[in-house]
């Protein structure tokens, strides 16, 4: 029977680890300076459960940046990048706002509390996926090779956080953000001779 009990017990431990960092998101995204207390009550589990599995707010802010970027990479693999560089960026822009939209309270609370770099090494996959294409479209000869590659990869995330603030503000409205992401960032990397 105590075979039985350890088993039970890690389910249990892994669901409350679930509902935690589910919670946390959800609360950071509304509100970056969100309380373990409020996360904790989302979650319906108390302050010592929560410390339990996260001894620290960064340690939690860390697992829901992580999971939220996860759950993004899911959704941005299935994006087809193959054809055309511009086209495939245009699709991969066009999926990427909404993530970064989502995400940008979440990140705040992340900056607030993590180092760069363990925010930076977060974002690597999502990075390395936007330097792929741009590479690809270099070889191409339709985006541009004269500006270092990790400045034009930064130019377009600075894009996304950017179309991000403005629909957050109402200043450009949803239904057109992916057109006015893919113009801007297909007009930076637009080879300058062209």
């Amino acid at each position: 029977m105590p075979s039985a009990a350890g088993p039970r017990r890690r389910a249990d431990a892994e669901r409350s680890i679930a509902r935690i960092v589910t919670a946390a998101r959800e609360r950071l995204s509304g509100d970056p300076n969100a309380g373990i207390d409020d996360i904790a009550k989302a979650a319906g589990v108390g302050r010592m459960t929560l410390y339990g599995h996260f001894r620290t707010r960064a340690d939690l802010v860390e697992a829901a940046l992580a999971d939220a970027l996860r759950a993004g990479d899911e959704a941005l693999s299935a994006v087809d990048l193959t054809g055309d560089a511009r086209d495939a960026l245009g699709r991969l822009l066009g999926s990427s706002w909404t993530l970064v939209a989502e995400s940008a309270a979440l990140l705040t609370a992340a900056q607030g509390v993590l180092p760069a770099e363990r925010i930076r090494a977060q974002h690597a996959a999502p990075a390395q996926r936007v330097e792929d294409l741009i590479r690809r479209g270099q070889d191409e000869g339709v985006f541009r090779t004269d500006l270092p590659i990790a400045w034009l990869v930064n130019v377009v995330h600075y894009v996304l956080q950017g179309a991000a603030e403005e629909n957050r503000a109402g200043r450009l409205k949803a239904e057109e953000t992916a057109q006015v992401v893919t113009a801007t960032v297909q007009s930076i990397l637009t080879p300058p001779s062209a």
